[in-house]
């Protein structure tokens, strides 16, 4: 079980965690190292399509964007929730809400120390969905 997940439990999509953690699992072809099949490379099935939309869906919110922003890019790997709460002017419940939305969507994890929730990226999550988007690769060939 991945960071974040709980049994049973399923996003606000209506997607089970655990079908949108392996559609993003399954995006790398292979290896790690290995292309990841992107947008461009072909028309995505009915399937993936709505695995994918889970997660661009919890990066459709301008809040949320701009809390996987904040964690991605925090000095020390991780922020904590009292700093990112206090660049919104929005309740402590609100800015849980839309961190447990980034959690669901397997995109951030948080660890409790003492009083406060620490919050990191998972940067494995945010190349394979990037990846996808990247239009500039070239295309491969078919043959």
């Amino acid at each position: 079980m991945g960071f974040g997940q709980v049994p049973g439990r399923q996003d606000v999509t209506g997607i089970a965690l655990g079908s949108l953690r392996q559609a993003v699992d399954g995006l790398a072809l292979g290896a790690q190292d290995q292309a990841v099949a992107g947008i461009t490379d072909g028309p995505l099935d009915a399937e993936r399509a709505g695995d994918l939309a889970g997660a661009f869906k919890a990066l459709g919110d301008p809040v949320r964007l701009r809390l996987l922003s904040m964690i991605a890019s925090a000095t020390d790997g991780e922020i904590c929730v009292c700093d990112l709460s206090e660049a919104f002017p929005l309740t402590g419940p609100t800015i849980s809400h839309h961190l447990r939305i980034l959690r669901e969507a397997g995109l951030v994890h948080g660890s409790r120390r003492g009083t406060w929730v620490y919050y990191r990226a998972i940067p494995g999550e945010l190349t394979r969905l990037a990846a996808i988007l990247d239009a500039d690769r070239p295309a491969p060939s078919r043959v």
